[in-house]
């Protein structure tokens, strides 16, 4: 025989409803036969009176004094209190009585085995006292001190309100979604001594934000299932003087909210099932239903049952466990209540689903040893198979690698894989149970890999502005001493000015053609082509001219002037749009440009080469698609320009390259556009060149001088669009 045997299991959670009653009734009548032989005791007439202070008292009277007071237990929703008679039998006949009273609706006689269990249907929640007073036993039932506390939902007061008049504000209500999936709600308020209390209430979580207002355009609903985390919905509104945020999630969940200052964030996460434990939840602590256990020397097993009748769980005790205790445990999660049991009398558990074993952590540990002894004992004298795996998108011989390495150990010590690199075909020969694991492993990889086309776009834009003002000016004066002598000044880039004293007046030889002369197309003999200057400041290729000569023959004085002005104005765009597609998680490289040839001087033992520098447009990416259809990129755009050559002597010169880089990872939904980077840069320059002194005099200043005025814009934007390509695309015909 087995050393595990089933404990009886009959609910505690009587349904009101009409189904229920008449299958309670089916099973007390059926079994009462038998068990009438079994019990040395019953329950032969039952009573219901007004003790002290309005209280009610039912009295049960047996057929003969029990040896202990009866167990039991109390839920709170539905209000119901539950009382096992052990070795006690039913002998009322009826397995369900009315009761009028105000406390106490109905009663519940059902009987299994040796065993009648008494389920009061309450019309609130009582606690009760049992006494036992000859072959009768009374149950008193008392009120609640608050029983509001259990008719409502636990609120978690999160911050205290500070007494004051302050009316709070709420400023802002926006939506996330968290890097792990989680549903995060960020409340922007207008203070940090809000009062805040957070509740739930069925399957929905309400937030009341205590004596704060909420503006017209934040009473909204925000439909937020798109977003892939447990949150559905979020709804603020008024509540008298509050602001009430109802959140409905989905699924099996948990919340958490903390505060910055003045910025309240609620998280809701979902919450992965795992049937190795009796409550969900990644918190630490016990988060069972709450309930009242009143036991005198009571067998452990029995115990068990209780908790059993409570939960709804199948609970297998093994034959081992024996003993007696005696509990007494008020509002505590269940829980937290089977752990001070098993505690007690040194037990484990092993959970599988909704069926619970215990037994002694010794027995427990010995038969999970027995227990991998004999599958490793199976596994070596297990006959090996061979199957073959026809894949479709990955290649055999990674897969082969996969499954080979020994860190992993996808193959026992007597499998094998090889492949056939013709057909793609895999040939695994192992353990029927490996083939399994291995049949699993190829249908999660062997999938279609998805493919994403980014589209970058690189603007460069320039704006330049210039003006140059100059001037050419030249003088040539002479006079006569007596009417022997003759004295002049003249005026030449090339050398400096000569002044001759001769006996003889100024030759014409000796004197220049004017620069009004010269534009003219006026040959006057004896002059020279070039004009002798004092100040020669032009602006290079200039735009535009004005040449003015002042002569004054019969003193000899001569004056040549020349102005030269030129402005430019110069705008451009260049756009690049590379593009590329490629498979998810898997790096992409496009580019364009021109490779710049140079010469690297030789030496006495070696000649010279030629190298090249790349002025190229890059795009380097690594896409990865989220679960949620979003796509995470690591990107490295570059687009270089060639600059400058740099002189190296002997005539050789090596080529400078203007770089603009930007590397970086962002997260982009499909098909937006986002900005990665962008680079401005202005250049203001005002340069003046002047003849010292003469140059800073007034208006006769601007002659000896040449102005310019330059203003130079880059502005560099790069823009990123990622796009997931749809698994079927349509061929070009």
């Amino acid at each position: 025989m087995s050393p595990f045997v089933w404990l009886d299991r009959v609910s505690a959670r009587v349904r009101p409803a009409r189904t229920g009653a008449c299958l309670l009734a089916a099973i007390a009548l059926a079994a009462a036969g038998v068990a009438a032989a079994q019990s040395t005791n019953s329950i032969e007439a039952v009573s219901v009176a007004k003790g002290a202070s309005g209280r009610t008292v039912i009295k049960f009277t047996l057929k003969s004094p029990p040896a202990n007071p009866p167990a039991g237990f109390s839920i709170a929703s539905p209000p119901r209190i539950a009382l096992d008679f052990l070795d006690t039998a039913n002998g009322l006949g009826a397995a369900q009585r009315a009761i009028e009273d105000g406390a106490l609706r109905s009663l519940n006689v059902i009987q299994a085995g040796n065993r009648t269990r008494i389920v009061f249907n309450l019309n609130k929640p009582q606690t009760f006292e049992t006494e036992v007073e000859g072959n009768s036993v009374l149950v008193t039932l008392l009120d609640q001190a608050s029983p509001g506390e259990l008719q409502t939902p636990q609120v978690q007061r999160f911050a205290e309100a500070r007494p004051s008049d302050v009316q709070h504000v709420m400023r802002d209500v926006d939506f996330r979604r968290g890097k792990n999936g989680e549903g995060r709600i960020v409340v922007d308020l207008s203070d940090n001594t809000t009062g805040i209390d957070i509740r739930q209430q069925g399957a929905s979580l309400i937030v009341d934000f205590l004596r704060t207002s909420v503006p017209r355009n934040l009473e909204r609903h925000l439909d937020v299932g798109d977003f892939g985390t447990p949150v559905v919905s979020v709804d603020t509104f008024n509540q008298g003087g509050n602001t009430r945020m109802v959140i409905e999630p989905k699924g099996l969940w948990e919340h958490s909210a903390y505060q910055a200052d003045n910025k309240f964030i609620l998280e809701v996460k979902a919450v992965q099932e795992d049937p190795n434990k009796l409550t969900q939840g990644t918190r630490q602590g016990y988060k069972g239903e709450k309930l009242s256990l009143n036991f005198q020397n009571v067998e452990v097993r029995a115990v068990l049952q209780v908790i059993a009748d409570f939960t709804g769980l199948n609970i297998i005790t093994s034959d081992t466990v024996q003993g007696s205790l005696t509990l007494r445990l008020k509002d505590i999660p269940w829980d937290q209540a089977l752990d001070i049991i098993m505690q007690t009398k040194g037990l484990d558990m092993r959970k599988n689903g909704n069926v619970v074993l215990i037994a002694p952590r010794e027995e427990l540990a010995l038969k999970e040893k027995q227990q991998l002894e004999s599958q490793q004992q199976i596994n070596e004298l297990e006959p090996v198979q061979t199957e073959m795996f026809q894949l479709n998108y990955q290649k055999a011989a990674d897969i082969q690698k996969l499954l080979s390495d020994k860190d992993q150990k996808f193959l026992s010590k007597r499998g094998s894989a090889v492949v056939d690199p013709k057909t793609n075909i895999l040939f695994v020969q192992d353990t029927a149970g490996r083939l399994d694991e291995i049949r699993r492993l190829i249908r999660q990889i062997d999938v279609s890999v998805r493919q994403v086309l980014i589209e970058a776009r690189i603007v460069v834009a320039t704006d330049t502005f210039s003006r140059q003002l100059g001037a050419r000016f030249g003088a040539q004066t002479g006079f006569t001493i007596g009417r022997r002598y003759s004295i002049g000044q003249g005026a030449s880039l090339s050398t400096q000015p000569v002044v001759s004293i001769a006996g003889t007046t100024l030759t014409r030889e000796t004197r220049t053609q004017t620069p009004f002369e010269l534009a003219s197309g006026i040959a006057r003999p004896g002059y020279s082509d070039s004009p002798g200057l004092n100040v020669s400041l032009p602006v290079p290729n200039p735009a535009g001219q004005l040449a003015l000569t002042l002569i004054n023959l019969g003193s000899g004085n001569l004056i040549n002037l020349e102005l030269s002005a030129m402005e430019a104005e110069n705008r451009g765009k260049v756009v690049s749009s590379p593009r590329v597609v490629t498979a998810d998680n898997q790096k992409a490289s496009i580019e364009q440009g021109t490779e710049v040839p140079y010469v690297t001087p030789g030496t006495a033992n070696a000649p010279a080469t030629v190298s090249f520098k790349k002025a190229v447009l890059r795009l380097d990416v690594t896409p990865q698609i989220t679960p949620d259809n979003r796509i995470i990129m690591t990107v490295e755009i570059r687009k270089d320009s060639i600059g400058q050559f740099v002189q190296l002597g002997n005539g050789f010169s090596v080529p400078s390259i203007d770089t603009k880089n930007v590397t970086t990872q962002i997260a982009v939904n499909n098909g937006d556009t986002a900005v990665i980077g962008g680079i401005y840069e202005e250049t203001i320059r005002n340069d003046v060149t002047k003849v010292p002194f003469f140059g800073d005099l007034p208006l006769l200043g601007n002659l000896f001088k040449l102005t310019g005025k330059s203003s130079d814009k880059t502005e560099l934007l790069i823009f990123l669009t990622p796009r997931v390509v749809k698994d079927s695309i349509n061929a070009v015909r």
